[in-house]
């Protein structure tokens, strides 16, 4: 690497000081699904000086392997990390319930959203999450100082608006920026008794519900969940929240979050893999019979 740049990058983190043109952001919407007249169905994209996202690597390596060392984040976690991806994710998910269901058990999954997660993160309180997973000192200063006062302005088919301040949320371009996310939500997990996955910011709720001491278990971590999402301001798009259910026995229960009954879907797509409710199809090879579901890769 340029000697002029590690001059820069160390004296960065020595004295806690971050360049503005670091912590300015040109967005440009992304497409996820639903409908391309919605503005919520686009996600924001940060293109950020490319000097400052070589740091913020550096950073997140550090921090990478602080927390690896350590065992910090929890094994739900399967997305920015390595060995883990949208795959680990679905075979993990996948064996549960075929075993489940294999075994003549029902199985319920609930579907979580969280509502324009990357950009709700407060930064005062991920400050406080970094330093209770031992994050400190000169590198915990810099984190505050690279969020603090960042800017952005969207840039749209040659059109660009005017600067404006972000006071809340990590860059969605960044590199460092989805691991403080992970940070962040790591502590989703307490309590829960129910198998949780995640895949960043897309979490389920998987549990078998035989018996009526399961079903109140699962409304149970359904609650804990809802609280988290209150008291850490990382509230739920519970529009977007679904429920699934698995097995010829199942006796479909309703769910809520708040208020807000979840709907009941018969598909829900992931990632690249896309749910449906006719016949196992998959890449990963499985002899189970998953009854009324279907599992699908839609590459």
């Amino acid at each position: 690497m340029d000697g002029r740049k590690m001059i820069i990058f160390r004296k960065s983190v020595a004295e806690g000081v971050v360049p503005q043109e670091w912590k300015r952001a040109n967005i440009t919407p992304l497409f996820k699904k639903g409908s391309r007249s919605d503005p919520s169905n686009y996600r924001p994209v940060s293109l950020t000086s490319h000097v400052g996202k070589i740091l913020g690597a550096i950073i997140k390596e550090k921090l990478l392997g602080h927390l690896t060392l350590h065992s910090l984040i929890n094994a739900s976690q399967h997305g920015f990390l390595s060995r883990k991806s949208c795959l680990t994710n679905l075979l993990e998910f996948l064996e549960y319930v075929t075993d489940a269901v294999d075994s003549g058990k029902p199985v319920d999954v609930i579907y979580l959203d969280f509502q324009k997660a990357f950009e709700k993160v407060p930064h005062a309180r991920l400050l406080n999450k970094l330093m209770a997973h031992g994050i400190s000192g000169k590198i915990l200063q810099w984190i505050g100082e690279w969020l603090k006062g960042r800017q952005q302005r969207v840039v749209l088919n040659g059109n660009v608006s005017s600067w404006l301040y972000v006071i809340s949320g990590v860059p969605h371009g960044s590199i460092l920026g989805p691991l403080l996310f992970l940070i962040f939500i790591n502590d989703i997990d307490k309590g829960i008794v129910s198998k949780l996955l995640k895949f960043a910011d897309d979490t389920k709720l998987v549990v078998t519900v035989s018996t009526e001491v399961e079903l109140e278990q699962l409304r149970t971590d359904r609650k804990r969940l809802y609280s988290w999402s209150i008291d850490w301001q990382m509230l739920f798009n519970t529009d977007k929240c679904k429920v699934m259910h698995f097995g010829y026995k199942n006796t479909a229960t309703d769910y809520s979050l708040g208020d807000v009954n979840i709907q009941s879907v018969k598909e829900e797509k992931l990632g690249d893999y896309y749910t449906s409710d006719t016949k196992v199809k998959s890449t990963v090879r499985c002899s189970s019979k998953l009854c009324k579901q279907n599992f699908r890769y839609d590459k």
